[in-house]
This record gives C-alpha cells, structure tokens and sequence, in this order.
C-alpha cells in the first residue's frame, strides 16, 4: 500500500481558488507507474471521481469540473496537485488523493476538508 498525505484544504470564496497537494511516501517505488488521482465526497453521497492523471500525463476530469480544474504531478517530488479555480459552493466536500497502479487500487489519503463559502 502507499502513503499518501493531502495538504492545501480549507476555506475558499465561491469564484476563488485553492490548490491540494498530496505526497506519496519516500518508499514508493516508480511513483512514475501509478495513476494518481482525487476524489471527492460529501456526506450522504458516493466518492466520485475529480480529476485523475495517468502515467504519461494524460488527464481526464469529472463531468462537473467543467474546464475549471487542472491536476498536475511533479514525478521526482512523488506529488500530485490539484489546482481549483471558479470555486463553487458545490464543492464543498472532503477530498482524497487516491494512487493506482495495473488499475488496482494502492492507496487513499486521510482526506482534506474543502469547503466554499463567503
């Protein structure tokens, strides 16, 4: 299993942005073979899927993101980011950062809290 850690949570405005972080543990080997992504979930609702990107750093989003979100990774840090701009109040949810590798799952974060208010 890997580590994952999130950071980067907390309070935005609607139209604002915020950016998470998640770092995959030091003994992680070829962080460049997993599928990183993040997931959200809100209380009463299923996690769903917010933006996953592949090993050759294709990307592919939720229908919801609508163009206003961009997952990015910095392979030789073992991180993965999550860029959220065009904030909505919708996007109130816990946040997890999840790691796959052969499309089997490897790990999930603790979850970071975001939410959007003014």
């Amino acid at each position: 299993q890997v580590q994952l850690v999130e950071s980067g949570g907390g309070l935005g405005r609607p139209g604002g942005s915020l950016r998470l972080s998640c770092a995959a543990t030091a003994t992680i080997d070829d962080f460049t073979a997993y599928t990183m992504g993040w997931y959200r979930q809100t209380p009463g609702k299923q996690r769903e899927l917010v933006a996953t990107i592949f090993s050759d750093r294709t990307t592919k989003y939720g229908d919801f993101v609508e163009g206003r979100f961009t997952i990015s990774r910095d392979n030789a840090k073992r991180q993965v980011y999550l860029r959220m701009t065009g904030l909505k109040s919708e996007d109130t949810a816990v946040y997890y950062c999840n790691a796959q590798r052969a499309y089997e799952n490897k790990g999930w974060g603790q979850g970071i809290q975001v939410t959007v208010s003014s």
